[in-house]
C-alpha cells in the first residue's frame, strides 16, 4: 500500500466513479482500478460494491475513508514541517470566505497581508458558510472566515471580529438621525432572501422587539447590491452589515439612521482544522489577524 493508494481511493469515493477520478488524476480508468484492487488486496476486503452496473461504497470503504483522508493529511502536514524546517516551505495559502466577508472585508485585509508578505501566493474562494467549510473538511482551503455559526466539533471555531448592522435609507429620506423601532413598520422594508443568515439576525431582533409581524410592505432581492441599488433609489429602507455600505456611507450616496436603544452585532468567525502543526503560511496570516 502507498499513500497515492490511498489518495485514489479518497478521489473515487468523493467524485462517485472511477472514470471521473481517472479523468482529475490523468490517468487511465485500469490504472485507477489497479490501485483500488491493491487497497483490497491490503485490507482483505472490498471497498466498492460493483454489482447492477453502479459502484457503491461498501460498509468497510466508508469506515476507511475518514482514516484514510486523516493519513494523507498527516502525510502532506509532514511534508510541510520538513519544508519549513529546510526553508522551503510551501508559499500558497487558501482561504475560503463567506460572501459578506470575502467581498468587503478580505479584498484589503490580504492586500495588507500581501505587502507584509509578498512572497506568499493567496488564493481566495467566496461561497456560502456551508460550501466554505465543506471545502475546509476536504482540504480544499487552509481556513476559513465565516459569518454563520458552526457547529462541528470537528473544527476549532474562534470569533475574530464583529460586525455592526445598521438601518440605511436614502440620502433625500425624511428621517432624522434617530427613529424608534416602531417606525420601521410605517416603510418599505428591503430584505435578502428568507435563508440569509443576516435576515434572520435582524428578523429576530425586530421579532423581540414586537415590530417584525407590523411590517407589511416588503420586498425580497438576492444579493446586497441590489439592496443598495435599491434603497439608493428610494425604494425603500433596509438593515445592512456595516462593512457592505462603508463606502456609500462615505460617499453619501446612503445615510444610516440609528435605532433608538437597539443595536444588531453578530460575530465572524475563523474556523480552522484541528492539526498537529499549521502550514508556515496559515501560522503567519493567523498571526496577522491578530495583530
Amino acid at each position: 500500500m502507498n499513500i497515492e493508494s490511498l489518495k485514489m481511493f479518497c478521489l473515487v469515493v468523493d467524485e462517485g466513479s472511477i472514470s471521473q477520478a481517472a479523468r482529475l488524476s490523468y490517468v487511465s480508468q485500469p490504472a485507477v482500478t489497479r490501485q483500488i484492487h491493491q487497497l483490497e488486496n491490503v485490507y482483505g476486503t472490498l471497498l466498492f460494491d460493483r454489482t447492477d452496473g453502479k459502484m457503491k461504497v461498501t460498509e468497510t470503504g466508508r469506515m476507511l475513508y475518514p482514516f484514510a483522508k486523516t493519513i494523507i493529511n498527516d502525510f502532506n502536514r509532514s511534508k510541510e514541517l520538513i519544508k519549513q524546517v529546510t526553508g522551503e516551505y510551501n508559499t500558497n495559502l487558501h482561504v475560503g470566505a463567506s460572501f459578506t466577508i470575502g467581498e468587503y472585508l478580505l479584498p484589503s485585509l490580504l492586500g495588507r497581508f500581501k505587502k507584509q508578505k509578498p512572497e506568499i501566493k493567496v488564493s481566495l474562494t467566496i461561497k456560502n458558510t456551508p460550501s466554505v467549510i465543506e471545502d475546509l473538511a476536504n482540504d480544499v482551503i487552509d481556513l476559513a472566515l465565516v459569518e454563520g455559526i458552526v457547529e462541528n466539533n470537528d473544527f476549532i471555531v474562534e470569533k475574530f471580529a464583529d460586525d455592526e448592522l445598521i438601518l440605511i435609507c436614502s440620502p433625500d429620506h425624511i428621517w432624522r438621525e434617530q427613529i424608534s423601532m416602531e417606525e420601521l413598520a410605517d416603510e418599505m422594508m428591503i430584505w435578502r432572501e428568507s435563508i440569509s443568515g443576516t435576515r434572520l439576525i435582524v428578523e429576530n431582533t425586530l421579532r423581540e422587539y414586537g415590530v417584525l409581524e407590523k411590517i407589511d410592505s416588503y420586498m425580497e432581492l438576492g444579493s446586497t447590491q441590489a439592496i443598495k441599488s435599491a434603497v439608493e433609489a428610494g425604494l425603500g429602507i433596509s438593515i445592512l452589515p456595516r462593512l457592505t455600505v462603508a463606502r456609500e456611507l462615505e460617499q453619501g450616496t446612503l445615510r444610516s439612521v440609528d435605532i433608538s436603544g437597539v443595536t444588531i452585532l453578530r460575530d465572524l468567525w475563523l474556523v480552522k482544522k484541528h492539526q498537529r502543526f499549521n502550514k508556515m503560511t496559515v501560522t503567519q496570516f493567523l498571526e496577522f489577524i491578530g495583530e
